[in-house]
């Protein structure tokens, strides 16, 4: 198993040569630089801990600035720990890129879901709202609180009621990766993913099991024009240069 770290840009779509539209999810993928190595000696368990984005040295403590320079490299914004025997063969200070996927594999993305705030059960959990009519003064509660003869003298843990909606850790599972440019810094992943805009998400190989037939991503078409049609449509044709007319042209004579 593989995983990176990369940031949710937003939704778009592409499309094949023969026409295919694929609802794709952009999610920038910086270079993952490897800050320190988890052993099974030291820690317990092994994993990699990488530092995601450079941040100024005046923003970082004392504490951050002895652990990025034991490392020998700049500080960075965010930690995360990246699990996976395909890691094991990374060192201190080497940079974990985009092209660790390619287009075609299925993988599982983690990320924290956007919050909703204070919601009911019914908005919540999707229960059934109460009659509106005929002097009903039950709409939107909880409910009954019983519990079928069960013991009555509690409420018993995993009532659904209202609470804090959202905001929580959820995983994807089974997306395709449509295209991977480490160019670019960019991976398109079919399919929508966890968590708003400019959030943080963990692009990881799938976990399941894939039944059924492989899926297959198609060619893309690629939109961007040849560097000689380029320069043609930007250089602006020679102006035609007219002879100035005779002088007895000019007079009229």
């Amino acid at each position: 198993m593989k995983s990176i770290i990369g940031r949710k840009m937003g939704m778009t779509q592409v499309f094949a040569e023969d026409g295919t539209m694929y609802p794709v999810t952009v999610i920038e993928v910086l270079p993952n630089v490897v800050t320190q190595l988890k052993t099974a000696d030291k820690e317990g368990y092994t994993a990699v801990q990488v530092g995601y984005e450079d941040e100024r040295e005046s923003r970082a403590n004392k504490c951050e600035k002895g652990h990025f320079a034991k490392a020998n490299v700049t500080p960075k914004k965010h930690l995360a720990e990246l699990h996976g025997d395909e890691l094991a063969g990374y060192k201190v200070g080497d940079a974990i890129t985009a092209d660790l996927f390619h287009a075609g594999e299925i993988v599982d993305v983690i990320g924290v879901s956007k919050g909703r705030g204070f919601l009911g059960s019914i908005q919540r959990y999707g229960h059934k709202i109460g009659p509106k009519g005929h002097g009903s003064g039950y709409h939107r509660g909880v409910g009954s609180m019983a519990l079928n003869g069960r013991p009555n003298n509690r409420v018993l843990p995993g009532k659904k009621m209202a609470g804090h909606h959202g905001n929580q850790s959820a995983t994807i599972l089974n997306l395709l990766v449509i295209k991977v440019d480490a160019e670019k810094n960019y991976i398109l992943v079919k399919g929508s993913v966890p968590g708003a805009k400019k959030s943080l998400v963990t692009i990881r190989s799938a976990v399941k099991e894939q039944l059924g037939e492989k899926q297959i991503v198609k060619d893309l078409i690629n939109r961007t024009p040849a560097v000689n049609a380029v320069k043609e449509e930007v250089a602006p044709a020679a102006p035609e240069v007219k002879e100035a007319p005779a002088v007895s042209e000019a007079k009229g004579e």
